[in-house]
């Protein structure tokens, strides 16, 4: 079963977009069951007309604007049927002076649907939902001629007028409502791709950090392997030979990850030449942030030695995003930083306290509730959330946890655990 399946599980945007439109609808069916109450009796009182054909007449005329909304054909020929229909029915014995072909609570009916038909389905059929019972409307008094011209002329005049306002009316909301719709749209597609391009550029950045890993390891294997001819006295020819391709593999894979650098670099991407950042940057970090008079209790326990530089970079990075967000949403707020050894693995944590009242001077200074796991789920419901994404895809690499998310005791913390082998964490 979806997520989705459950309604408190949607999106905000999402329910207060379904609760928008639960609205109009609600006010639809209220108005199609007051006309309806109205229509019936002032036509069986006031026109003669019999209640059993009064009855369903009405509700086929009433009922039409709510079968617009899924079947204007067939709302438009349930209307134009009963609004041809209910006039010639009426008693010729009533009195005269009553508005015909169209009762004020067919006129309203009429306006009604030629605002919902137009509106949700365009002016198209709007046009021809209107101009149909109009053209109708023009032929019933030749069809009862004991009508005088001085009472079915006005009516059909104030009817066409009224109406033919309604319809251009929803035309026009009809253009902005599409209007809306499209704006609405292109900031989706944007957000969306404002998001993959940061991810992007995310996983890239990794994939780069990785290559520079990756790359420097293979040059010490083609270095020691070019070497040992020179660094072992006596060896044999066969294990020359065997160092040889070992030393031309290697160079063959400098290759290739050269050029695979070339790919993932952009064109405004310049080579780094500084050293990778590792876990001891982590207390220059620190002392950063204390300059620009941020607040930072720390607690560094020195990992082990021999640690793979791709768990130093992940450390370094996810240590740096939790301490700028701390910083970005929460102006202000004491941090308390901790990293160390637990078991086989670098444990960091990163928690800043809530904002004091009157200290909030930015917008956002107090966070939104987001969800997040100790299997590294990560959901925000507030900001961008790309800094998440890029931790989550640096945890995931090396196999750890990563929770994010409001602390029980207020404030906000980012745990991270990032295992490593215990060969790796202990040289021979």
């Amino acid at each position: 079963m979806d997520h989705t399946d459950f309604p408190g599980d949607l999106p905000r945007s999402t329910r207060r977009a379904r609760r928008m439109r639960m609205v109009p609808l609600a006010a639809l069916m209220v108005l199609t069951v007051t006309l309806f109450s109205v229509l019936v009796p002032i036509h069986a009182t006031y026109y003669g007309t019999p209640v059993p054909v009064a009855i369903p007449l009405g509700a086929a005329l009433c009922s039409a604007p709510l079968i617009a909304l899924s079947g204007p054909r067939v709302a438009a020929v349930v209307f134009g049927v009963a609004a041809l229909v209910l006039p010639l029915v009426t008693s010729a014995s009533r009195d005269l002076s009553w508005p015909w072909p169209w009762s004020v609570p067919a006129m309203i009916t009429f306006t009604v649907f030629v605002l919902v038909i137009a509106t949700v389905h365009g002016w198209r059929i709007g046009l021809v939902s209107w101009a149909a019972p109009m053209a109708a409307s023009l032929a019933l008094p030749m069809i009862v001629p004991a009508v005088p011209a001085s009472t079915a002329g006005p009516n059909l005049i104030v009817t066409a007028s009224i109406t033919g306002a309604a319809l251009l009316v929803a035309v026009l909301l009809a253009g902005r409502i599409r209007v809306g719709e499209e704006l609405n749209r292109e900031r989706e597609l944007t957000a969306s791709e404002q998001a993959r391009r940061i991810l992007v550029e995310e996983r890239t950045r990794i994939a780069r950090e990785l290559h520079d890993v990756v790359a420097h390891s293979t040059s010490l294997i083609q270095v020691q392997a070019s070497t040992a001819r020179y660094r072992i006295p006596d060896l044999a020819p066969e294990a020359t030979a065997e160092f040889e391709e070992i030393s031309q593999t290697a160079r063959n894979s400098l290759t290739e990850m050269r050029r695979l650098l070339g790919v993932l670099r952009t064109e405004d991407d310049a080579t780094e030449l500084a050293p990778q950042q590792s876990i001891a940057d982590i207390p220059a970090l620190v002392e950063g942030i204390r300059r620009t008079g941020g607040e930072v209790e720390f607690s560094f326990s020195p990992p082990p030695d021999g640690l793979p530089p791709s768990l130093h970079i992940a450390a370094f990075r996810i240590t740096q995003e939790a301490l700028s967000n701390a910083v970005r949403h929460a102006p202000g707020a004491p941090i308390d930083l901790s990293v160390g050894t637990e078991g086989s693995a670098v444990a960091l944590r990163v928690h800043n306290d809530e904002v004091a009242e009157g200290d909030a001077t930015q917008p956002g200074a107090r966070r939104s509730p987001s969800i997040a796991g100790l299997d590294g789920t990560v959901a925000a419901t507030s900001g961008s959330g790309h800094g998440l994404r890029g931790m989550q895809e640096r945890v995931s690499l090396l196999g750890g946890s990563l929770a994010v998310g409001p602390d029980p005791s207020g404030g906000w913390t980012v745990s991270a655990v990032l295992p490593f082998d215990d060969r790796d964490g202990r040289p021979e």
